[in-house]
């Protein structure tokens, strides 16, 4: 089973909050060896706070993001995906494969992914800070 976890890289927000509820909805995958969770790669913002959360609950983690990543501090990912130059290039390869799409907050992009999974069927949970 993959999750992504889409939502605030840079911008401003409470961590303290997205950690708490980002967690709630995770918990009951925690422990399991089959499910992966996979977001933006870097080590900023939402992505961050899911792979933290993988990681200390013994779940995998997948970093999809476009080369523009390489320009920030990164998580270190069980499995990394550079897809394309430009933000979003990589959206529909990272949106392929997922079971579940959580929004934690989010900007542009974040927005986009969600509409983009709805259509794609994929089960999707919003989150707003």
């Amino acid at each position: 089973m993959e999750i992504g976890v889409i939502g605030f890289s840079t911008q401003s927000f409470d961590v303290r909050k997205a950690k708490r509820l980002l967690d709630e909805a995770l918990a009951y995958y925690y422990g399991r060896e089959d499910v992966v969770i996979s977001s933006g790669l870097t080590n900023l913002g939402v992505p961050a706070i899911a792979y933290e959360l993988a990681s200390k609950n013994g779940l995998k983690t997948k970093g999809v993001a476009c080369a523009k990543a390489h320009k920030y501090e990164k998580y270190y990912c069980d499995t990394t995906l550079i897809v394309g130059a430009e933000w979003g290039d990589e959206s529909l390869v990272f949106l392929d494969g997922l079971d579940i799409l959580i929004r934690v907050g989010g900007g542009k992009q974040s927005f986009s992914e969600l509409a983009a999974a709805k259509k794609m069927g994929i089960q999707c949970i919003e989150i707003n800070l």
